[in-house]
Order: C-alpha cells, then sequence, then structure tokens
C-alpha cells in the first residue's frame, strides 16, 4: 500500500534558481547549470557544504554531466544521481530529492534540471517491436488531432483553443527567465504558420536551453542552519504515474494525467477548488484546456470559455501557467519541470512581482514526459 507523503518527515523548498530559458547559444551546460544552482543556495543562505545530496534531470546531454559541473561548486563528495525520464527529468529528480529528505537519509538535497538541444533518440526504437504510431504521427500531428476531436465535441473555435497562447506569451512578457518574452495578439498566433491541423507556430513549444535548482530541506535542517521558516515552502504531494491501458478512443496522456492529478490532491488533502496557481505541461496549446478540465477544475468542454473569461488569468480564479509555460516560459526538457517548482515557490512566497497572483497560498506543477509518465507535485505557503 502506498504510503502518502504526509506520513514521512516534512520537506520544504528553501532555494531556487534559474538560467533564462533561451535558444541555444555558446554557453556551455556547466555554466548554466552553475548559474542556477549559485542563484538557489543564494536565495536559500546555504554554502554547498550543507547540500547532502543532488538529483540531476537532463534527457539530451549524455552520460554523467553532473561531476564536470558540481566540482566548480566543491568536492564534497556528496552522492550525485543523474535522472532521466523524458520531459519529466527535471520533475522527477524534484521528487527524489524530496522523498530522500521525507525519508531521513538527508536533511539538504539539490534538484538541478538542465539541457542544451540535441538529436533526441528514444529507446523504444531500438526495442525489437515494430511502431505502428510514432513513425506515422509526429507529437504535433498527434496534438492537432486531439485538437480538432475536442473543437468537434464541444463546439469550441479554432480561435478559443489559440486564447491558451494568448493569455501564456501575456504571462511571459512579464517573466525575464522566459524563452519567449513578447506577448502576441490572438490575431498574430493565429496568422501561422500552421504547423499541423488548427495548430500554428505560436502554439507549439520552444526547445532551447536552460537551467533550473531547487534545494529542499527538513525542519531540522532549516532551524540547524538558520533558515528563513516564512519562505520555506512545504511539499504537500509528489506523486509519479506511468500509463496503463485505457478505454478505446480516450487519450493516454491526459487519462494519465486526470489519475496522477487526482492521487496527488488526495495525498495532499486539498481539493481542485482550493488552488490558486498551476503549471501544466502545455507543450501544445490545447494540452492546457484538456488538463484544467483533467485536474476538475471545470466541467468538460467548458475550459475555453472559462479561460476567455478571464479564470484562468494571473488575479482570476486559478492562475494557470503564469510563468508562460512551456509555450512561452519555454520547454528546454531537463529544466522544465524544476522551473516550474520554482515559479510556484515565487507564488507562494508573495515574490513573483507582475506575475504574482493574489492571495496565493497552494500550488501545483505538473509534467508528462514521453513513454508515458506524469509527475505532479502541490506546495503549501508557509503557515
Amino acid at each position: 500500500m502506498r504510503r502518502p507523503l504526509r506520513d514521512y518527515r516534512p520537506v520544504h523548498v528553501v532555494g531556487i534558481g534559474l538560467h533564462r530559458f533561451q535558444p541555444l547559444s555558446e554557453t556551455t551546460y556547466v555554466e548554466l547549470g552553475l548559474t542556477a544552482i549559485r542563484e538557489a543556495m543564494a536565495d536559500a543562505g546555504i554554502a554547498f557544504s550543507a547540500i547532502d545530496s543532488a538529483y540531476c534531470g537532463t534527457a539530451l546531454l549524455g552520460m554523467a554531466p553532473s561531476r564536470a559541473m558540481l566540482r566548480h561548486l566543491g568536492a564534497s563528495g556528496l552522492p550525485i544521481t543523474q535522472v532521466e525520464n523524458a520531459s519529466a527529468s527535471g520533475s522527477t529528480a524534484v521528487r527524489q530529492a524530496v522523498l530522500e529528505v521525507a525519508s531521513g537519509m538527508a536533511d539538504v538535497s539539490l534538484a538541478i534540471g538542465l539541457d542544451k538541444p540535441a538529436p533526441i533518440r528514444l529507446a523504444h526504437e531500438a526495442a525489437g517491436v515494430p511502431d505502428l504510431v510514432n513513425a506515422y504521427a509526429s507529437p504535433f500531428t498527434h496534438f492537432a488531432l486531439l485538437a480538432d476531436d475536442y473543437m468537434r465535441r464541444y463546439g469550441v473555435t479554432a480561435e478559443q483553443v489559440a486564447r491558451v497562447a494568448e493569455k501564456n506569451f501575456r504571462n511571459a512578457s512579464k517573466n525575464p527567465h522566459a524563452h519567449r518574452q513578447k506577448g502576441y495578439s490572438l490575431a498574430e498566433i493565429l496568422s501561422g504558420p500552421n504547423i499541423s491541423g488548427p495548430l500554428t507556430r505560436l502554439q507549439c513549444c520552444p526547445i532551447g536551453e536552460g537551467a533550473a535548482a531547487v534545494i529542499v530541506a527538513s525542519d531540522d535542517a532549516i532551524a540547524r542552519l538558520g533558515l528563513s521558516r516564512a519562505r520555506s515552502v512545504r511539499v504537500l504531494s509528489s506523486t509519479s504515474r506511468s500509463e496503463r491501458v485505457y478505454d478505446p478512443g480516450a487519450d493516454p496522456d491526459t487519462e494519465l494525467t486526470r489519475e496522477t492529478l487526482a492521487m496527488s490532491c488526495a495525498e495532499a488533502g486539498v481539493s481542485p477548488g482550493d488552488l490558486d496557481v498551476v503549471e501544466f505541461h502545455d507543450g501544445f496549446s490545447i494540452e492546457e484546456l484538456l488538463y484544467v478540465e483533467a485536474l476538475g477544475v471545470c466541467a468538460p468542454g467548458q475550459a475555453a470559455g472559462q479561460l476567455a473569461r478571464g479564470d484562468f488569468d494571473i488575479g482570476g480564479r486559478v492562475a494557470i501557467n503564469p510563468s508562460g509555460g512551456l509555450l512561452a516560459m519555454g520547454h528546454p526538457i531537463g529544466p522544465t519541470g524544476v522551473g516550474q517548482i520554482c515559479e510556484i515557490a515565487r507564488q507562494l512566497r508573495g515574490e513573483a512581482g507582475p506575475r504574482q497572483q493574489p492571495g496565493a497560498r497552494l500550488g501545483l506543477a505538473h509534467m508528462v514526459g514521453i513513454g508515458s509518465v506524469c509527475v505532479v507535485h502541490i506546495l503549501s505557503a508557509a503557515d
């Protein structure tokens, strides 16, 4: 029987740091990662020697990137673990750091996500099993088909789907860490070029480079190191699942998301309506609408209308992707999920500046990785 996180020691996010998500540059991955880690240590107010373990989430860098990076901070001998879980690599690194502190195996743990663009080689291509899907339907075609099905089923227009991107670009225009920092009008988003079906280029996330770091700590460590409790964000749940067999016609990512979100809310003891801020995996605009409904914030087919009404804006009923989401904050893969935790922590501290959701107390971060896997975290502001 799976035990909920509340059965273990409390775990808190005490430090966050980011290197901007950006197009490919000459910056080395070591520079990207060190920028984020040093910012997280400064944010927490700790030295590298206080960190007991490190988890590094990457999907594209290759074998053993961490030691070449962390040696610049000191040869402390701490255990280092590489984490690869596709787009959920960073989220999984955070989960492993949280579980290590919760279990008592460590008092302070670092989760770092980083990547630079590189050719993607999927292991299933060498599995010896003929692929009847991926060779014929690219990700953007898959989500274009989902968008077309959603629009037909609920009478939603392409303009309503594109409003997801309009909102998220508006949010990212206030985010100095975002890959795309320009707001776009609905007309500009719809003007193309078309990538597949109703999805235009600005409704598909950019894959670039970047880094994000999160430091988590126990109550004992917060007291021993004299860290700020007022800025320590409690991790209420950390949930991970992989897909199973779903009913014919069901989208596996959406159903997997629905199950994982429900498990995480149950573990945290909260309902979807309690959430103030949510960071969703919105690699394509249609995903945000599907996942909002899977969470249970609104009934099936109603997300587009509530989005247009402003319910999901910063200052609305629940702020969805205030960072800009994958569509505008960007999706460098390894850092993406860690960056979501950084945004949620910033929001719950009341430190998000022009992106601040007023009175934010509860936040959720969600990532899906090919395979498929799903990782969800729920965090709470300090009492």
